[in-house]
């Protein structure tokens, strides 16, 4: 049994029920045989501060913050701890926990794109003994370039007691469904998901949210939405990088839509093509698989069926809490794509 101890930001906006990987992970962790406690740095400074503003809470507040984690820590004693990238903590947060339990092995965990965009991220990072990402690109490696210690590419996880399809009624029904913004906040120079939603947001038969004065959506709602639709869009802000594409992939799949998503390089060490998804490449080939796959319910449902069914069984949180747990062990993990991530080339 592994004492565990989570830091990360909380969000109480019903939008992000559900998106966050933190309540997924840490059920895992338990289902497992370990105590796990979890801390939001948010909170924390929210409590401390007479402000509303993040950016004043962090300058006033930030060491008080830090000093009530490490006393939580000093006292919990945990074997592990895991930390998102909070807003204000950064790497005197990570010695200062350091400090207080000197034998702990604490990984970081980055589900965001473009990490120099981030200022203070890779820095924070370099107190890691081990960084985590959703990709296995060049934003993970902007933080070995940087001398992060360890490397590693894991996936985001589902959780199928939740994330499951759902009977739903007519109001969910939909042909094509798009749920998220047109666009970064950063801006990339790609303009690829912005001209594909503008397109899809033109067909009668597609349902969007949270985009072009669409309302969001959130809670339960936001599963009901992805049961309801036949076909899910799922792509990118950014041009495609190695084993990158956001949960919003893992959450279409293991709702039991069928998945259209824009291919990735290694993508098919994921989820095949043609098996669990279709993969496509262009606009155009977007609108043909989706016209064809809306005409042949049998092959769409079979995919549908059988990608449900991968997410459920290969990326539920309990196999990656345990990847990641062998991970912290052995510094490698058991999963059939390990051997072509790029740590495990450098490893060997």
């Amino acid at each position: 049994m592994k004492k565990i101890l989570i830091i990360s930001d909380t969000s109480h906006k019903s939008v992000k029920m559900f998106l966050d990987q933190v309540p997924k992970l840490a059920k895992g962790f338990v289902r497992l045989g370990n105590d796990v406690r979890h801390l939001s740095y948010n909170n924390i400074l929210r409590q401390l501060s007479p402000f509303k503003s993040r950016k004043l809470s962090g300058l006033l507040c930030k060491k008080k913050a830090d000093d009530i984690l490490a006393d939580y820590a000093e006292n919990y004693m945990p074997d592990i701890i895991i930390v998102s990238f909070c807003k204000c903590l950064d790497g005197n947060t990570v010695n200062r926990l350091r400090k207080a339990v000197p034998n702990v092995v604490i990984v970081g965990g980055d589900g965001d794109p473009w990490p120099k965009l981030n200022t203070g991220r890779i820095e924070t990072a370099k107190e890691f003994d081990i960084l985590m990402a959703t990709n296995d690109g060049q934003w993970l490696q902007d933080y070995r370039d940087a001398g992060v210690p360890l490397c590693v590419f894991m996936p985001n996880c589902c959780d199928p007691d939740v994330d499951h399809r759902y009977d739903v009624g007519e109001e969910w029904k939909s042909d094509i469904l798009w749920i998220g913004t047109v666009q970064h906040s950063v801006n990339t120079g790609s303009t690829f998901r912005q001209r594909l939603i503008s397109e899809l947001a033109k067909r009668k038969n597609a349902r969007l949210y949270a985009c072009m004065g669409r309302p969001k959506i959130g809670g339960m709602n936001y599963l009901y939405a992805i049961s309801g639709a036949r076909i899910g869009l799922s792509i990118s802000a950014s041009e495609p990088v190695k084993l990158y594409d956001s949960d919003r992939l893992i959450r279409l799949l293991s709702c039991g839509t069928f998945v259209l998503a824009r291919r990735f390089p290694d993508c098919e060490l994921l989820f095949k093509d043609g098996v669990h998804l279709k993969y496509f490449d262009t606009i155009e080939e977007f609108f043909d698989l989706a016209n064809w796959y809306l005409e042949h319910e049998k092959e769409r449902k079979m995919i549908a069926d059988a990608g449900m069914k991968r997410a459920h069984e290969q990326f539920n949180s309990t196999k990656i809490a345990g990847y990641i747990l062998e991970l912290i062990e052995k510094r490698r993990y058991s999963a059939p794509w390990f051997e072509h991530l790029s740590t495990a080339k450098m490893n060997k």
